[in-house]
C-alpha cells in the first residue's frame, strides 16, 4: 500500500459554521458527548443531546408544520427540492469537509454521497407530480361508480441514518417522505450528526419551512425507541440485529416500515470475463468507503480458468492504493470509523490466517497513519469455520474463492442469509443477465460493482433475506410514505335490489351482469 502525500489536514471545522448546524437540532437538555475525527483523533464537537422532552417539542412543531405543508402544491414542494439539489452541488466543499471529517472516508468517496442526494434530489422533483397525482379507477358498476383514489401523507416521519454515509442516507431517504407531504425527524448518528444537520441547513435554505425537518441527537439505545413511539412511519438503515429490534417496536404500533440492513455480498467472475475490466472495478466495489458500506463486495467468486489471471491483477490493483486523511482528493482510502470497527477487521483476518487462509494483499492495521487505518485486504483460501467466511466484516477485507462453473458460483454466492448487493461479470451480457437473475439479492449488477444499480434511482433498491424489507429509490421509494384513501361516489342506482325485486332475482342478475363484464375482459 502506498502513502498519500502528507498534506495539512484540517484539525477542525469552522466555529461559527458548527454553531449554525448546531442550532438546527432540538437537542441541549441532555448532557452533550465528545465526538472525535476518526482519521486524526482530534475532538470534532461537544455534541448536544436530546431528552424526551426535546423529543417531544419536536414532534409536536412537526406536526404542526405538517399540517400546513400537506395542503401546499406539489408544484411548490418540487421547487424547493429543485433549489436543494443546487445547493448540495454549490456548496459541496463544506459538506466534503464535514463528511471527511466525522467519517474519515476518502474525499472520492464523500463525493459519492453528493452526487447521490443530487441525483434523488432531480429524480423525486421530476416524478412526484405524477406519483403523487389521484387515480381514477374503474368502479365497481361502470358509469353509475365513480371511484377516485387520494395520496395522503402518512405524517411525520422517522429517519433514523448511520454513520457510514451520512449525507446520503439521512438526506436522500428524507427529501422524498418531505415531498410526499410528510415531516420527517431525523436521528442521525452522534459521530456523524453534523452532516445531517448541514442536510436541514441547506433544505431551509432553500425554502423549506422551518420545523418541517428536525433532527434529535442520542445514541439509539436512548432516543431510538422514543422516536419511534411518536412516529408513523420509520425508516431505518443499519445493522440487522437493530433492524429485528426496530421491526418489533413498529408492529407494536402498527405503523409501517423500511429497512436496509446487513450484507455479504458476492461478485461472480465468469469464464468470459472482462479480466482487466472486473479487477480494476472490483477494487471499488471492495473497498469504497474503506469497506464500510452495506453494498460493498466482500465474497468473490471466479472461474478457475481465469483465477490466476484475476487474482494477480486484483491484488496488483489493491496494493497500488493511497492511503490517507487530508481532505483532498489526493488519496483513495481513508480510515475506519470507530475502533470497534478496527477491531472487527482484525479478528476477522487474524482468525482466518490463524486457521489457514493467505493474506494475498494487505492484512495489517497502520497505526502510523491513523487511530483506525487498515490496509485493503484480500483473503484466500478462506472455508466455513472461519469468522469471515459467513458474518459480515463491513471493513476493507474481502476473500477470493476458485469455481468451476456458473451453477458453482451461484449456489456460493446464494450459500448466505443475506440478500443486498451482488455482481456478475462476462463479456455475453446476456448470460450475465441470466446468471444474475438466479442470485438472490435485491440488486445485481452486470459489470459493475454496485454503483450502476444504486445510482439508477429510477429503479428500487433493498434487501432479501436479512438483509432488510421495503424498498428505496424508484416510486416505491416516494409511495412507501402514503397512505391511500379511496372515495367512490354512486350515482343513479343502488348496488342493492331495485324496489320490488327479490334478493333471489338481484343474484341472478348480478350473475349475468359479472359474467358479460368477464366476456367484455372489463377489469
Amino acid at each position: 500500500m502506498t502513502t498519500a502525500p502528507q498534506l495539512a489536514a484540517a484539525d477542525a471545522l469552522p466555529f461559527d459554521l458548527v454553531q449554525r448546524l448546531l442550532s438546527h437540532a432540538r437537542a441541549g437538555s441532555a448532557p452533550s458527548v465528545e465526538v472525535f475525527a476518526p482519521a486524526t483523533g482530534r475532538k470534532i464537537v461537544d455534541l448536544p443531546q436530546s431528552s424526551t422532552a426535546d423529543i417531544d417539542a419536536a414532534f409536536v412543531t412537526a406536526r404542526a408544520a405538517q399540517q400546513e405543508w400537506a395542503t401546499t402544491p406539489v408544484t411548490d414542494r418540487v421547487a424547493i427540492l429543485r433549489r436543494i439539489h443546487d445547493l448540495v452541488l454549490a456548496e459541496q466543499d463544506v459538506i466534503l469537509d464535514i463528511v471527511q471529517t466525522e467519517t474519515g472516508k476518502s474525499r472520492v468517496h464523500a463525493f459519492d454521497e453528493v452526487s447521490d442526494v443530487a441525483v434523488n434530489a432531480r429524480y423525486y422533483a421530476a416524478e412526484a407530480k405524477k406519483l403523487l397525482a389521484p387515480r381514477t379507477p374503474r368502479g365497481v358498476m361502470p358509469v353509475l361508480t365513480k371511484v377516485e383514489v387520494l395520496n395522503r401523507p402518512k405524517g411525520v416521519v422517522a429517519v433514523i441514518s448511520p454513520w457510514n454515509y451520512p449525507l446520503a442516507l439521512a438526506a436522500s431517504d428524507a427529501l422524498p417522505a418531505l415531498i410526499a407531504g410528510n415531516a420527517v425527524i431525523a436521528r442521525p448518528d452522534n459521530q456523524t450528526a453534523l452532516t445531517a444537520l448541514w442536510a436541514i441547513d441547506i433544505a431551509e435554505r432553500a425554502g423549506l419551512p422551518k420545523g418541517l425537518w428536525q433532527a434529535v441527537l442520542g445514541r439509539g439505545r436512548v432516543v431510538g425507541a422514543e422516536v419511534i413511539n411518536r412516529a408513523d412511519y420509520v425508516d431505518y438503515t443499519g445493522s440487522s440485529a437493530t433492524g429485528r429490534t426496530i421491526a418489533q417496536q413498529a408492529g407494536e404500533r402498527l405503523i409501517g416500515y423500511s429497512l436496509e440492513l446487513g450484507g455479504k455480498n458476492p461478485l461472480l467472475v465468469l469464464d468470459d470475463a472482462d479480466i482487466s475490466a472486473a479487477a480494476k472495478i472490483a477494487v471499488r466495489a471492495c473497498f469504497a468507503s474503506a469497506g464500510q458500506l452495506c453494498e460493498s463486495i466482500e465474497r468473490i467468486y471466479v472461474h478457475d480458468s481465469v483465477y490466476d489471471r484475476f487474482i494477480a491483477e486484483f491484488a496488483e490493483n489493491t496494493e497500488k492504493l493511497a492511503l490517507g486523511k487530508e481532505l483532498d482528493f489526493s488519496y483513495e482510502i481513508g480510515s475506519l470509523t470507530f475502533p470497534r470497527q478496527l477491531d472487527t477487521v482484525s479478528a476477522h483476518v487474524d482468525d482466518a490466517v490463524a486457521k489457514g487462509a493467505k493474506v494475498r494483499a494487505g492484512g495489517k492495521a497502520r497505526p502510523d497513519l491513523g487511530p483506525y487505518f487498515y490496509e485493503p485486504t484480500i483473503l484466500e483460501g478462506v472455508r466455513d469455520g472461519m469468522t469471515v467466511y459467513r458474518e459480515e466484516t463491513f471493513g476493507p477485507v474481502v476473500s477470493v474463492y476458485r469455481v468451476g462453473s456458473d451453477d458453482e458460483a451461484v449456489a456460493q454466492a446464494n450459500d448466505t442469509a443475506y440478500g443486498l448487493n451482488a455482481s456478475v461479470w462476462s463479456r455475453d451480457t446476456d448470460r450475465g443477465r441470466a446468471v444474475a437473475a438466479r442470485v438472490r439479492a435485491g440488486s445485481v449488477n452486470v459489470n459493475e460493482g454496485f454503483i450502476a444499480a444504486w445510482g439508477s434511482v429510477a429503479a428500487p433498491s433493498g434487501g432479501l433475506g436479512i438483509s432488510g424489507t421495503g424498498r428505496r429509490h424508484g416510486p416505491e421509494g416516494l409511495l412507501k410514505y402514503i397512505d391511500t384513501q379511496t372515495i367512490a361516489v354512486q350515482r343513479g342506482l343502488p348496488i342493492a335490489p331495485l324496489p320490488g325485486m327479490s334478493e333471489q332475482l338481484w343474484a341472478k342478475t348480478m350473475t349475468l351482469f359479472l359474467g358479460v363484464m368477464k366476456t367484455l375482459r372489463q377489469k
